[in-house]
This record gives structure tokens, C-alpha cells and sequence, in this order.
């Protein structure tokens, strides 16, 4: 079992080899063979399903470090919820990630969307948006600038679901009490490939 801040230093320093182009990761057959009959993944990451934003590769974690969970927009829902609870029961896993990215797409979906509503969008897409909406919503009176406003969008939206984790479940809510759990959000850009550790941070 690591420790909260033992794993998320183990993030920062996979996300500066990744930066470096200086990788370490472990994808043997060995390393294959040595999980096959089980796992202890060191953090929970949930991100979004963005092809350009890869988990493992982003924090340079090979075969069983990470347990990944990946949405559009990183949205928390039952099943989110669910599968967190799941790593920190089964596997002790002390810490989450709620990892959004610059250029997202279901936060500019989620903003045009406010603007000029679709009334022919699909249920499915509308269920996306309208777990977003909440962290946006609010800030589409105070931004003009379209960047800075996808900016804040994203930020906020991190916030929101790292807070929806804390408290949408006795489980983790309980686990974090306790601080047997450290939940946090994160932006990744990329652009320059850095994460950007920023919610929930112990001092």
C-alpha cells in the first residue's frame, strides 16, 4: 500500500520523464507474467478519453501501476464512483486523480451547448454535457475571451468532479475522512505535455 503523497510524487516525477523523453516504463513479459495473478496499483486516474491525452504514458507507469478510468470530459458518475471505491477496497489504492486536459472537447461541447442549445443532440452526448454544465454555467457571464474561458471551464470542471467523488459516496467520503484516501485534480497540457497538480494538494 502507498502512501498518498509517496504516489503522487511518484506522478510528478513519471510526468517529468514523460516531458524529458526520458522513459522508464516497464512493459516486459516478466513484468506480465508477475501480474497475471494480481494487482496493487499505486493510484486511481481518472481521466478523459481523449487519444491525445494516454494515462500511463502521460505519467511514464507501466503494467499494473495505474488504475485507469477513462470518460468524456472526466465526468464522475455512478460507475465512477463504483469502480474508485472498487481500487480502494480491493487494492488499498490511497490516491485519485481527477485528470482534465487543455483543448477539451466535451468542455467546448458543454459551452456551445449553453449558448446555442441543440434540441436535436443526442441523449447520450446531453448526459455528458449536463454533468459538466454545473462548473461552467456560472462562468459564461464573467468570461468573454473564448481561451481563457475554456481555461477556467476546464479547471472548474476538475474541481467539480474531484468534489463529486469527496462526497458521492459514504465510502470514499469516509476513507478520506479518515486520510486513508487523498483525492486531487489535475490539468495536463498538451502542449507541453506537464501536469499540473492544482485541487486538493496537501500544503
Amino acid at each position: 500500500m502507498t502512501d498518498p503523497i509517496e504516489a503522487l510524487q511518484r506522478l510528478r516525477e513519471g510526468n517529468a520523464r514523460y516531458v524529458a523523453n526520458e522513459s522508464a516504463l516497464d512493459i516486459t513479459d516478466a513484468r506480465r507474467r508477475e501480474l497475471a495473478d494480481g494487482q496493487s496499483p499505486f493510484a486511481v486516474l481518472l481521466g478523459c478519453s481523449d487519444s491525445r491525452v494516454p494515462t500511463e504514458v502521460v505519467f511514464d507507469q507501466g503494467l499494473g501501476n495505474l488504475f485507469v478510468i477513462r470518460v468524456a470530459g472526466n465526468i464522475v458518475q455512478p460507475s465512477q464512483i463504483g469502480s474508485v471505491e472498487f481500487a480502494a477496497q480491493q487494492f488499498g489504492t490511497r490516491l485519485v486523480v481527477v485528470l482534465g486536459h487543455t483543448g477539451c472537447g466535451a468542455i467546448n461541447a458543454t459551452i456551445d451547448e449553453l449558448r446555442r442549445p441543440d434540441k436535436e443532440q443526442s441523449a447520450n452526448i446531453a448526459a455528458i454535457v449536463s454533468r459538466i454544465r454545473p462548473s461552467v454555467e456560472g462562468l459564461l457571464d464573467q468570461i468573454d475571451d473564448p481561451e481563457e474561458l475554456a481555461h477556467h471551464a476546464v479547471r472548474e470542471n476538475v474541481r467539480f468532479q474531484a468534489e463529486a467523488l469527496r462526497h458521492g459516496s459514504t465510502i470514499l467520503e469516509y476513507l478520506v475522512d479518515r486520510g486513508d484516501l487523498l483525492i486531487v485534480g489535475a490539468e495536463y497540457s498538451l502542449q507541453t505535455g506537464i501536469v499540473d497538480f492544482f485541487d486538493g494538494v496537501p500544503g
